[in-house]
C-alpha cells in the first residue's frame, strides 16, 4: 500500500493530505495558515508547509509528493537562489496599468487582445505573472536588476523540497505555466520574447514537465531538524511530482472530465471546463489554460467569491451558517434586491478599481434575509457570467461540480441551480486541490498512461431549476456599474 502526499499551498493556508496511492483512501492530513496580504514572503509558505507536514505525520512512509499552488504569483530569485522581494500574489492589482500597456504595445484594442490570446491563450490582466514583471521593472528597478530567475509559488516549493539545487533545477508543469503570460498552451513552448517584452530582458524560467514526469527527489536534508518526533522526516528517495496550479489540481481532485464544469468558490471564484482543444478568447474573459493531464482547462476567474459571504455575514453580524439560513428564508430574486459583488475590484469583467453596490433597495427588501439572499445570488451570478463565457467558447456543459469553501453553505448549494440553470453536483467538503496533487503524485509513483481512478463518494445532486429573473436583474445592475466606471474613466 504505497502512500502519497498532496499539498495545497493556497492564498490563505497550506493543506497536506496523505492518501493511499491505489485507492485514494485518506490516511492523515495537516494544515497551517498563511499570512494575509497580496504580497507575501515565500518563506512564509515554506514554514507553513513544514508545519502542515508536521501536523500530517511527516513523509517517512511516502513514495511521492506533489504540490498544487495558487497561480500567477511572481517569485523572483537572484543568482544565488535567494528571494529578491516578497512575491506579488494573483490578487494584487497594482499591475493593472502594466496589463493595459502590454495590450497597447501589441496594437491596442481588439488587435492587441487578439495578439495575446493567440500567443498565450489569454489576454493580460493584473493577475498574470507577466504584468507583475512589468510592474517590477517600472517601479523597483534595483530589485529588477537582481532577478536571475522567475517562478511560481508551486515551482518554488517543489524546488525547496528538492533541496534548492540551483536555478537550473527549477521545474513546473503546463497547467501552472499557462497562467504566466509567456507560455503557449497551443505550442507547449515558452514565449521568451513576450517575457522580454514584459520585463525588458530574459531571465531563467522553470523547465515545463509532462503530467506524470518526476521533478526530482525529495531531499531529506531540506526537512531535517524541522519536523517534530511525531512528524518524522523522510528516509529519502520519495519522488517529486511536477505539481500544478490550484485549479488544474482541483479538476484532477474531483475527477472532472469532458462535459464537466467545475465552479470553485474560494478566495477567488473560478469556473473551468475540461477540453480537448486550447481556447483563445480575445475578449479576455476566458483564460486558455492547460490542465494537469495533457488536456486544456479554459477558465474564468473572479476576484470576489467566498469573501462576499464573509462580508455580508460581518455586515449583518451573524455567522456563515446563520447567513445561509437567512438567505433561504427570502424568495428567489430577493424581491428585486441585487448585489454586484465587486468588493475587491474585479478581474472578470476586468474592472480592477470597481466597487460593490446594492440596487433595488426598498422598504420591503430592507431586511437581513433579503441582503443575505442578494449576497449569495450576486456572487453566483458573477460566476454564472463566467459560465456563459465558457459556453461561448464552445465548452460543453453536462453538469456543474461545485467545490470550495463557499460550497459548504446550504444556501449556495440550493440557490446555485436556480442561478446556473443546470444540474449541480456537490462532492462532500474536502481538500480537492491537495487531493488532485496527491492523485498526481500517485500517477508519478505508480506509472501508467493515466492517473489512478479515485472515486468521490457521498455527493449531493441538485436538479436544474433555473430562475431567469435572478440573472436578468443582475445583468441590469451590473450594466449600471460598468456604465458608471466607463464614464468616470473617460
Amino acid at each position: 500500500m504505497p502512500l502519497v502526499a498532496g499539498v495545497d499551498s493556497s492564498t490563505q493556508s497550506c493543506k497536506v493530505v496523505i492518501r493511499d496511492a491505489e485507492t485514494g483512501a485518506l490516511v492523515r492530513q495537516g494544515r497551517a495558515p498563511h499570512p494575509e496580504g497580496t504580497e507575501v514572503d515565500p518563506y512564509a509558505w515554506w514554514n507553513a508547509l513544514l508545519a502542515a507536514l508536521d501536523a500530517a505525520g511527516g513523509l517517512a512512509d511516502v513514495a511521492a509528493v506533489a504540490v498544487g499552488g495558487q497561480q500567477h504569483g511572481m517569485v523572483c530569485l537572484d543568482e544565488a537562489g535567494q528571494v529578491v522581494r516578497p512575491a506579488l500574489l494573483w490578487n494584487d492589482t497594482r499591475s493593472a496599468d502594466a496589463a493595459r500597456e502590454l495590450i497597447a504595445e501589441a496594437g491596442g484594442g481588439e488587435a492587441g487582445r487578439r495578439f495575446w490570446a493567440e500567443a498565450t491563450g489569454s489576454v493580460p490582466v493584473a493577475s498574470f505573472t507577466a504584468t507583475k514583471l512589468r510592474w517590477l521593472a517600472r517601479h523597483e528597478p534595483a530589485n529588477a536588476d537582481r532577478v536571475a530567475a522567475v517562478c511560481l509559488p508551486h515551482d518554488w516549493l517543489t524546488w525547496r523540497l528538492a533541496g534548492a539545487p540551483g536555478l537550473d533545477a527549477l521545474r513546473t508543469d503546463r497547467g501552472d505555466a499557462s497562467g504566466t503570460g509567456y507560455w503557449s498552451p497551443q505550442t507547449g513552448e515558452y514565449r521568451l520574447d513576450l517575457l522580454e517584452r514584459a520585463f525588458g530582458r530574459r531571465v531563467r524560467v522553470p523547465v515545463v514537465l509532462g503530467p506524470a514526469q518526476p521533478a526530482g527527489q525529495l531531499d531529506p536534508a531540506a526537512l531535517a531538524g524541522v519536523l517534530s518526533a511525531a512528524g518524522a522526516g523522510p528516509d529519502g528517495g520519495a519522488l517529486l511530482g511536477p505539481g500544478t496550479g490550484d485549479n488544474a489540481a482541483a479538476a484532477l481532485g474531483v475527477g472532472a472530465g469532458p462535459g464537466d464544469v467545475v465552479v470553485s468558490i474560494g478566495t477567488s471564484g473560478t469556473v473551468f471546463a475540461v477540453a480537448d482543444t486550447p481556447a483563445a478568447d480575445s475578449s479576455g474573459a476566458v483564460a486558455g489554460f492547460a490542465d494537469a493531464t495533457g488536456r486544456f482547462l479554459p477558465l474564468v476567474c473572479t476576484l470576489n467569491a467566498a469573501r462576499v459571504l464573509d462580508a455580508a455575514a460581518a455586515l449583518l453580524r451573524v455567522g456563515l451558517d446563520e447567513l445561509s439560513e437567512l438567505a433561504l428564508t427570502a424568495p428567489p430574486g430577493a424581491d428585486g434586491l441585487v448585489m454586484v459583488p465587486y468588493l475587491e475590484g474585479e478581474r472578470t469583467p476586468d474592472r480592477p478599481t470597481a466597487t460593490g453596490s446594492l440596487h433595488g433597495l426598498t422598504l420591503g427588501s430592507s431586511t437581513p434575509a433579503h441582503l443575505a439572499r442578494a449576497a449569495v445570488e450576486g456572487m453566483l451570478c458573477a460566476l454564472a457570467d463566467g459560465l456563459d463565457a465558457l459556453t461561448a467558447q464552445g465548452a460543453a456543459v453536462r453538469r456543474i461540480i461545485l467545490v470550495g469553501g463557499g460550497a459548504r453553505s446550504a444556501a449556495v448549494r440550493q440557490i446555485a441551480p436556480q442561478v446556473f440553470g443546470r444540474p449541480v453536483v456537490v462532492p462532500p467538503p474536502g481538500e480537492y486541490v491537495a487531493d488532485g496533487a496527491a492523485r498526481q503524485a500517485a500517477w508519478v509513483a505508480l506509472g501508467g498512461a493515466a492517473p489512478p481512478t479515485w472515486a468521490v463518494a457521498d455527493t449531493e445532486e441538485y436538479a436544474s431549476d433555473g430562475v431567469p429573473a435572478i440573472r436578468e436583474r443582475y445583468a441590469q445592475a451590473r450594466g449600471l456599474i460598468v456604465d458608471r466606471l466607463d464614464t468616470a474613466s473617460a
